[in-house]
């Protein structure tokens, strides 16, 4: 059920589009590309972001921006919540646009059920999402980090018909992507962000000749991708060398893999796992490329490391800064 057709302009059809980070503004632009009109994009409030946390605005909204599109910004969608003025002019902003089908990917806000309602009618093509693994496996905000961090052999993306669940709809879609030895969350977003918005744009195509069949997600197998918490990134030495190495990977860019040496906090961004025993948390060997760490089961070969407020550096020249040596222990630290 690959997408394996390139991208042309599909049959007239407006999509609106709910989409916050650059997963989903690739996704915008395929459908762009494709010459699918989209009068209205959803999209997170500006965020503080930087040093200087200036507000900024969301990839999708500066995609959207530069292309003329009309965006909203709504900070909730329920009509009984805390922003019932801006869910209201978002249903008008819905209503009026007129389309045939919503898509969302990464939007941010759960879909109450008057927008599903909503998108329903007329051709009744409803909400599509673009979602980031092979349903029903890792459902939720974080499936490309939790597929990494499990070892797992494949991922994916799932076209999902959207209802009231989270990550519940029926399938409409699946294209399938192998997880390379040393991909990174950041590395494998990117691949999956393409197959998405190559995906998405398929189903449209599709849709404009009947409606998609829809298979049911099955009962088993059912997995739950839970948000990325900055205390998960704190390296438990006791855990297995190859645990410690998937986790590194799992969460390059964010939060990044953080221990502390000497006092001072050090992120690991590239290690390898070997075999080899020792005291969990002693460094082995130092060499000009790499240091070796003991771990609960096998030793991690640390790579790329960054001192706090520096950047990320070959071991070589992180050990200029920071002099590491045979016997030292990386101190012991707890997760909350």
């Amino acid at each position: 059920m690959g997408p394996g057709v390139p991208l042309q302009t599909v049959r007239p059809m407006k999509a609106i589009f709910a989409g916050t980070p650059d997963f989903a503004r690739v996704a915008l632009a395929a459908l762009h590309a494709a010459g699918i009109e989209v009068p209205l994009v959803l999209t997170q409030p500006d965020r503080p972001a930087g040093r200087g946390m200036k507000l900024q605005a969301s990839p999708v909204k500066q995609f959207a921006q530069e292309h003329g599109m009309t965006v909203a910004q709504p900070r909730s969608l329920r009509l009984d919540g805390k922003y019932p003025d801006d869910a209201a002019a978002a249903r008008q902003a819905i209503e009026a646009a007129g389309a045939d089908v919503m898509v969302v990917a990464a939007y941010g806000l759960i879909l109450p059920q008057w927008v599903l309602d909503a998108m329903a009618q007329g051709r009744g093509l409803g909400c599509l999402n673009i979602h980031a693994s092979l349903l029903p496996r890792w459902r939720g905000a974080a499936p490309i980090h939790r597929a990494i961090e499990a070892g797992d052999a494949e991922t994916g993306i799932t076209i999902m018909q959207m209802d009231a669940g989270l990550d519940t709809g029926d399938m409409l879609l699946e294209a399938r992507l192998s997880i390379g030895a040393a991909d990174t969350t950041a590395a494998l977003h990117d691949r999956l962000a393409v197959l998405g918005g190559e995906l998405i744009v398929q189903a449209l195509r599709r849709s404009a000749d009947g409606p998609l069949p829809r298979m049911p997600q099955p009962e088993e197998g059912i997995t739950y991708a839970h948000k990325i918490e900055k205390d998960e990134a704190v390296i438990d030495w006791q855990l297995p060398a190859t645990v410690i190495e998937r986790r590194v990977r799992a969460f390059d860019p964010f939060p990044g893999a953080l221990a502390h040496l000497a006092g001072e906090p050090v992120k690991v961004w590239a290690a390898r796992a070997e075999p080899g025993t020792g005291t969990p948390g002693q460094v082995l060997e130092v060499s000009p490329d790499a240091v070796r760490v003991a771990t609960g089961d096998g030793v991690l070969t640390l790579l790329q490391l960054q001192r706090a407020g520096g950047r990320r550096l070959p071991v070589a020249e992180f050990a200029r800064g920071l002099r590491i040596g045979p016997g030292m222990v990386f101190d012991a630290m707890v997760r909350r």
